[in-house]
């Protein structure tokens, strides 16, 4: 286990837009928070304001995305927001949304890396751990599997298996996680969805506010949207996006190579619990 600078925002920043699932006007506002204070989202629009600890064990709900909530008070699609957060390693801060919801942007991570690069990091006096695997540590559920393994740096490979598409078919992506690598090759990579699956969706009550301008919508063999691919594996390249999200709220920084195999929220968020659990517990397959 090493130890590092905790670090949060040099000053606050805000954004609007709409929310993906919601489709409500919404606004997010990144404020500097104290030394451990941890990631925290805030409800403003409720009375009382009331916060929720971006953390496994206050997960909701796993479809379609990650959200999270305390008794009556949620905020969903917290992902996206929450993978640039870690990717940057900032420990404390405060997320206000003014609805369920935070705003879509593109689709993909890449405004919240805008918003940090802008406000700018701060290296607080205190410190926190980061911690490392000594053994594998793993989930399965049907033909998705997802794994931790020992490693010095934090990296994501990951396998996307699409096969009643030629657009995707399989997919790998792996990368080691830094503010620029991160920055590079993933946070700029939309949400995706297979055109047969829309209608259910809307049904569902999802993706109210999802447009050409904010996912990529695959039918057939045919790519939709308003600029095409960015990369010829944008898809896969969501996915780490969506997995380093749901593993930030484990709460705490650790180096492992996570491996993944048609890995969802839900079985991202499984891992997490585990490794949370472990952390916490001080479990000796951690150092």
């Amino acid at each position: 286990m090493k130890t590092r600078p905790q670090r949060t925002l040099k000053k606050e920043i805000s954004f609007s837009g709409v929310g993906l699932h919601t489709g409500k006007e919404v606004s997010v506002h990144f404020c500097p928070a104290p030394e451990h204070s941890g990631i925290v989202f805030q409800r403003v629009d409720l009375p009382g304001k009331p916060t929720i600890p971006a953390e496994v064990e206050y997960v909701q709900q796993t479809e379609r995305s990650t959200t999270i909530g305390v008794g009556s008070c949620c905020v969903q699609t917290v992902e996206h927001v929450l993978a640039a957060i870690r990717a940057y390693q900032i420990d404390n801060l405060c997320i206000q949304v003014s609805e369920s919801e935070p705003p879509t942007g593109d689709g993909s991570s890449i405004r919240f890396v805008e918003m940090i690069e802008e406000a700018g990091i701060e290296e607080q006096k205190a410190t926190t751990s980061v911690y490392r695997l000594k053994e594998a540590v793993y989930y399965s559920k049907g033909d998705t599997h997802i794994i931790a393994l020992p490693s010095d740096e934090f990296r994501i490979s990951y396998t996307l298996h699409y096969p009643k598409t030629s657009v995707i078919r399989s997919q790998y992506f792996s990368l080691a996680i830094t503010e620029e690598s991160f920055k590079q090759e993933v946070a700029s990579c939309r949400t995706f969805a297979l055109y047969d699956e829309i209608k259910a969706l809307m049904e569902q009550g999802l993706i109210r506010g999802g447009s050409l301008e904010n996912a990529v919508v695959i039918k057939d063999d045919v790519i939709f949207s308003k600029e095409g691919l960015r990369f010829p594996d944008e898809m896969v390249r969501h996915k780490v996006l969506d997995l380093l999200g749901d593993l930030a709220l484990v709460g705490f920084h650790f180096l492992a190579h996570i491996v993944a195999i048609r890995s969802g929220h839900a079985t991202n968020v499984a891992l997490g619990k585990k490794l949370m659990n472990q952390i916490t517990r001080k479990d000796p397959c951690l150092c």
